[in-house]
């Protein structure tokens, strides 16, 4: 099975290392492309996320396809060798597929469970496929996994009490702060900026801002949490007058700088400031940490939070890995039934050109026949081949589906032995229609 699968995630590689690697949604068609035009790479998704980066590939060899990969991750995302060494994994056939329908599920999630992770692999096969890179094979590989990932929260409770990193920011945060006595700020109105004000105006903060690039939309979240909105330039005055800020944007570049936050601290007459950076790549720059008065948490913070709330969806672990195996073993005799689609298909040509010939003698001595009773012979004709080939195609099928074996192969070969199908074929065919003399 040629698809591969490299990746990073917060399994194996720091933070930085994420941040350094991310790919912003607003450049994916571009990676992607720039994946194409690798010769041994015939499709290819991404999956960037806020703890992982994957990148899926159906491939013409396993060797050459992941040699191409680094390559592309060498010269178009500058990835260091000592990363590949260090942080990169990397999983063949199976255990890829086996990979991508635990994401789905949320078992690799950070936050177990995570309910963003199945519209993020929606969006990688959506991305992928407006950028021409997603074919027939990785399109149903991806469909398949978000198949697992619904039933995975339909059938269990690893969904239950749904937690985001938004939300475990903001509890974080309320760890260090009272919100409700907190000036807080939103930098962000996207989904999880979305999710964080949802949080804060849940606890009573005792003001909200939203901070966005976008007014319109910053408007728009501004209404259903009964906030105030302030545009992106005015970044260094909200951090002077809020308490709390958590940032949510992860645009590639340092949206908090050093001196600004300097800048903040010194007009709050050294007033404690709390940061909370959900971002990745991170939103605010590491080196304002070491700043006096300032407190930071990052994305890495969040997993005492994350272990002390997710808890209870631990028990649902086996019970997903289950679901997940019965949809890896589902997809992987899908798979190898591929390899009897040529052999199918040849077989079905064969029959197609015994009976149109077998149909042109028959007319050609009874020229009697009208058209309708014409179309009524190529009816039966076609519905006799269809019967013919039936048992013989679920065969193949089942006899491919079960792995290779020297019994299996003869059977492939026998069927397709053209002179011997042809001739059982022909006198079959002659048992249903009687020819005259």
């Amino acid at each position: 099975m040629p698809v591969v699968l490299l990746g990073l995630s917060h399994r194996t590689a720091p933070l930085d290392v994420r941040d350094r690697h991310a790919v912003p949604t607003h450049r994916l068609a571009e990676t992607l492309s720039a994946l194409r035009e690798y010769s041994a790479i015939r499709e290819a998704a991404i999956l960037s996320t806020c703890n992982r980066l994957e990148i899926y590939a159906d491939v013409e060899t396993y060797e050459t396809g992941v040699a191409q990969l680094k390559e592309f991750l060498t010269a178009y995302r500058q990835m260091a060798v000592e990363d590949f060494d260090k942080y990169l994994y990397t999983m063949l056939g199976a255990e890829a597929v086996e990979q991508l329908f635990r994401v789905a599920s949320g078992l690799d999630s950070m936050l177990i469970g995570e309910p963003q992770i199945l519209s993020q692999v929606k969006d990688a096969l959506r991305l992928a496929d407006s950028a021409g890179s997603m074919g027939p094979h990785l399109a149903r590989l991806f469909r398949a996994a978000l198949q697992t990932g619904k039933e995975a929260r339909s059938q269990t409770a690893i969904g239950r009490d749904v937690v985001s990193l938004g939300a475990a920011a903001v509890e974080l945060a309320s760890n260090h702060c009272e919100i409700a006595r907190a000036r807080c700020a939103v930098i962000g109105a996207g989904r999880m900026g979305t999710v964080v004000a949802k949080h804060l105006r849940a606890r009573d903060a005792r003001s909200l801002t939203i901070v966005n690039r976008t007014q319109r939309r910053a408007a728009a979240l501004a209404r259903q949490v009964h906030a105030t909105t302030a545009p992106l330039a005015d970044l260094p005055r909200v951090l002077a007058a809020h308490d709390l800020v958590i940032t949510a944007i992860g645009s590639g570049a340092y949206i908090v700088l050093e001196p600004m936050v300097r800048a903040a601290v010194e007009e709050r007459q050294r007033a404690p400031l709390l940061l909370v950076d959900i971002g990745v790549p991170r939103d605010v720059e590491p080196s304002a940490a070491l700043l006096a008065g300032v407190v930071i948490y990052s994305i890495e913070d969040l997993r005492e939070v994350v272990d002390r709330t997710l808890e209870g969806r631990r028990g649902e672990i086996p019970h997903v890995e289950a679901i997940v195996a019965a949809h890896v073993a589902s997809y992987l005799d899908w798979y190898r039934t591929r390899g009897a689609a040529p052999l199918i298909a040849s077989l079905r040509r064969k029959a197609e050109d015994i009976r149109a010939a077998e149909i042109r003698r028959l007319f050609d001595r009874m020229p009697e026949l009208d058209e309708t009773q014409r179309q009524m012979v190529v009816a039966a004709s076609v519905s006799i081949i269809n019967r013919l080939l039936h048992g013989p195609v679920t065969r193949l099928r089942e006899s491919v589906a079960q792995g290779p074996d020297a019994d299996r192969t003869q059977l492939a070969e026998a069927l397709l032995d053209a002179d011997a199908f042809s001739d059982r074929l022909a006198r079959q065919l002659g048992d249903h229609i009687k020819f005259p003399r």
